[in-house]
Order: structure tokens, then C-alpha cells, then sequence
């Protein structure tokens, strides 16, 4: 054992090498968990929002500003004002 402790000199420069792996593999599990699962949720509930679809389609062009602000007017007195924000 004393044969070993004279030729060790320590775990030398490769141990900085570990803990920037670390960082990468926590940044990406993170990653990729808010990517698939805690945002794909959110998007999925905002997406059904009518208020949200009639934003998206106004600002694709798909129809113009008076067509806009007329559906606007029906959802926004068949939902009330809940939808106002464009999310519940």
C-alpha cells in the first residue's frame, strides 16, 4: 500500500474535465424536459384558445382587420371576458 501512495501524484488536470460534463448533461436532461413536457402542455392549452387561433390566423394574413375585430366581437360575447387576454 505505501508502494501505491509513492506514486500517486493526485488525479491530475483531467478532473476539471468533469464537472463541465456534468453542467452539459444536467443543461441538457433540462433542456429537453421543458422542450417536450412542461412547454408542450402550456402551448398545447394555448392553442385551443379561439382568441389565440384568431390572433395567429390575423397575423398570417389568412384574414384581414375588419374580419379580425367582427370575430372578435362574437367570441368575445359568446366566451365573455375570460378570453380577453387570449388565454383562460
Amino acid at each position: 500500500m505505501s508502494m501505491l501512495a509513492e506514486h500517486w501524484d493526485g488525479p491530475g488536470p483531467w478532473i476539471l474535465f468533469y464537472p463541465p460534463v456534468w453542467v452539459a448533461v444536467v443543461a441538457g436532461v433540462l433542456f429537453l424536459l421543458r422542450r417536450r413536457g412542461w412547454r408542450g402542455r402550456q402551448a398545447a392549452h394555448r392553442e385551443q384558445s379561439p382568441i389565440a387561433l384568431l390572433g395567429r390566423r390575423f397575423a398570417a394574413g389568412e384574414i384581414d382587420e375588419d374580419e379580425y375585430w367582427r370575430r372578435l366581437s362574437v367570441l368575445d360575447e359568446q366566451f365573455g371576458r375570460d378570453l380577453k387576454g387570449g388565454a383562460r
